[in-house]
């Protein structure tokens, strides 16, 4: 008789990611951390909050603690990795590190170092790193995960700050010393809430259909449309309404002045908008021109007012606030 054994199968890889995400508990400090994160985020986007010290006292930790935090802990996920007081330590420098690195790297992208592109990247980093972290923890035998003694810790501190045993001079030490912190934390917070009012300048800028500054149309055929892009960036400390203006221009060189001279100009688009202090408006425009021979194309930023329509030529694009060109060349299409 011939005996076969059939080995019981192991869990397979959805059933283990299924036990690890669903059927084991989350650990306390990554829960800690996504709550803190949601609250973050909502604080930054509640018009009624987001101008309140509320929203940078939860943003600092998520900058300066949870990157480096959510990272230490995808990499280290035993109990006995770090010791606690190292890994808050190396959380701390590890977010300087991390936070700069992905803010040079949307520099290099479309969206830039503007805040959404920011709070989106960072989430994205930190819900990655938690899920990491849960699933190299729940995988580990229990006794050998990471667990952070968030009720030893608050009892150290009582035992150590609040409690009246041990010498007077020693709890008049930990009093100035809490005091410090609590000292401290406030003109962190003040300074960060109440910033000095810096250079006050608006960004003007265009942008080729890709969303970069390299590929601008150039040669240019009658009545066909090329997109691009024009941006603006208030850093005025105030609400600001601008008005944006397209014009086209015939422009002829001056061996006298020894400078270009406007010969015809014609008006194209206008738009006006209102942004608020250190809002970025990306705004799709279709450039067109209906001449041929005509040379360039000017954009005329202005803010508050506008040039009246008597002023014109070179005496409307020195009026205005902001000024932008383009060299082009208009022919007929072959």
């Amino acid at each position: 008789m011939l005996l076969v054994v059939i080995p019981l199968s192991e869990e397979t890889g959805i059933e283990k990611i299924y036990s690890v995400f669903f059927k084991q508990d989350f650990a306390p400090d990554l829960i800690l951390v996504l709550v803190w994160l949601a609250v973050s985020i909502a604080t930054t986007y509640l018009s009624f909050l987001n101008g309140t010290p509320i929203r940078f006292v939860l943003a600092i930790p998520v900058i300066l603690l949870i990157p480096g935090y959510c990272l230490l802990a995808a990499l280290f996920p035993k109990m006995d990795d770090i010791d606690l007081m190292t890994r808050m330590v190396l959380s701390i420098g590890l977010s300087i590190a991390i936070v700069p690195l992905i803010g040079l790297g949307l520099n290099f992208t479309p969206w830039g170092i503007r805040l959404d592109p920011i709070v989106i990247s960072l989430t994205i980093f930190t819900l990655i790193m938690v899920i990491v972290s849960q699933y190299r923890r729940a995988i580990l035998p229990s006794e050998e995960r990471l667990k952070i003694p968030f009720f030893e810790i608050a009892a150290a501190f009582r035992k150590e700050f609040l409690m009246k045993e041990g010498k007077k001079a020693d709890r008049i030490l930990n009093a100035i010393l809490v005091l410090g912190i609590l000292i401290t934390l406030i003109i962190t917070v003040y300074a960060v809430t109440v910033p000095q009012e810096g250079e006050k300048f608006t960004e003007f800028f265009i942008l080729d259909e890709n969303r970069t500054a390299s590929d601008y149309p150039d040669l240019i055929i009658p009545g066909q449309e090329y997109p691009m892009y024009v941006g603006i960036g208030n850093h005025e400390f105030s609400d600001v309404r601008y008005t944006i203006e397209t014009w086209t221009l015939l422009t002829e060189f001056d061996n006298v002045t020894n400078r270009s001279r406007i010969v015809g100009m014609d008006p194209g688009d206008r738009l006006s908008l209102i942004l608020v202090h250190n809002e970025t408006a990306i705004i799709p425009y279709k450039l067109s021109v209906k001449k041929i021979g005509y040379n360039r194309v000017e954009f005329l930023l202005f803010k508050e007012t506008v040039a009246g329509p008597d002023i014109t030529g070179s005496d409307r694009i020195n009026a205005s606030y902001r000024e932008l060109h383009l060299l082009v060349n208009v022919q007929e299409g072959i």
